[in-house]
């Protein structure tokens, strides 16, 4: 059994969970990813403590600095991460108390389920907007290449048998068209993320004296005109994950997409088709036919997004 002071609930207990038990629920292994927005929404919410008087500006200083001495290590791959502890949100907890003793007070008008659905939000709203930026790139790319094409013909296909004569620019605007849809679905993604959950507590918030329009707005939770905006009810703002599923259905169709793309390149630098050629680059070779030129890169990117 492992001590139940590895644990902030471990409180009433006598002895911690079965090793088996800590192995099958623990998600550090996967949630690690969210320490620098797990530090980020800690940050504010001292602050806002500081803010209404629960913590002290000294206080408030010290939980800050040493979360940025966490998060340099973790950067660095330095950080120790304990299973043990479960999840990201407990091993950046402990960790920090360990070297800030009025860290204890952290967690104050704050439960790990508006914890982490702060950094839930928090990590769609910067993979929203980073995949925009890397999807504008890719068009902008194209639209390059079909301005430099534009009188350059290919056959248009139908069940793969020449069907009708089309520009090739016509056809690298239609990539471009799939492209400009995923970036407005990441968009109303990363608009539905933008709404701060702390204060949520663990499903009926606090009676404390917080300031939830603080914590949002010092997290970027603000609308077109910097005003705060915070989650409506409770309940709602713990318990519900259709955001995760938006988020995953967008990246699922710009697979869809990218699949769609790789694959007409797959055929196009074909010995059938010679319509482009690859760089070398993002191609590989073959130990025994040294004719060949394979286009792994697309080929791989069909089978990722598939």
């Amino acid at each position: 059994m492992a001590k139940s002071s590895h644990v902030t609930w471990g409180g009433r207990f006598s002895a911690g969970p079965a090793e088996l038990m800590l192995e099958f629920s623990e998600s550090v292994s996967c949630d690690r990813r969210l320490a620098p927005f797990d530090v980020a929404g800690s940050k504010a919410h001292a602050a806002m403590l500081a803010h209404v008087g629960l913590l002290t500006a000294r206080e408030c200083e010290a939980i800050q600095a040493g979360l940025d001495v966490i998060l340099t290590e973790i950067a660095a791959g330095k950080f120790v991460w304990d299973t043990k502890l479960e999840d990201v949100h407990m091993n950046i907890e402990q960790a920090l108390t360990r070297r800030v003793p009025a860290a204890a007070k952290l967690h104050t008008a704050r439960s790990r389920n508006d914890q982490v659905a702060t950094d839930m939000r928090l990590f769609f709203k910067h993979a929203c907007a980073v995949l925009r930026e890397k999807i504008g790139l890719a068009m902008r790319a194209l639209l390059a290449v079909a301005e430099a094409n534009r009188e350059v013909s290919i056959p248009g296909y139908t069940h793969l048998q020449r069907a009708q004569p089309v520009y090739l620019a016509h056809h690298l605007l239609a990539w471009i068209e799939m492209l400009a849809r995923d970036r407005a679905r990441l968009a109303a993604v990363a608009a539905q993320a933008n709404w701060c959950p702390l204060g949520s507590g663990a499903l009926a918030g606090t009676t404390l004296p917080i300031d939830r329009e603080f914590a949002a707005r010092a997290l970027g939770f603000v609308d077109e005109r910097g005003r705060p905006q915070v989650t409506q009810n409770s309940m709602d703002a713990v318990a519900d994950r259709d955001l995760c599923c938006e988020f995953a259905a967008a990246g699922a169709l710009f697979g869809v997409h990218v699949s769609r793309m790789a694959e007409d390149l797959v055929l196009w630098c074909s010995t059938e088709f010679k319509f482009v050629e690859l760089p070398d680059a993002f191609c590989t070779g073959s130990s025994l036919m040294p004719q060949k030129k394979n286009p792994d890169a697309c080929e791989l990117l069909r089978g990722k997004s598939s």
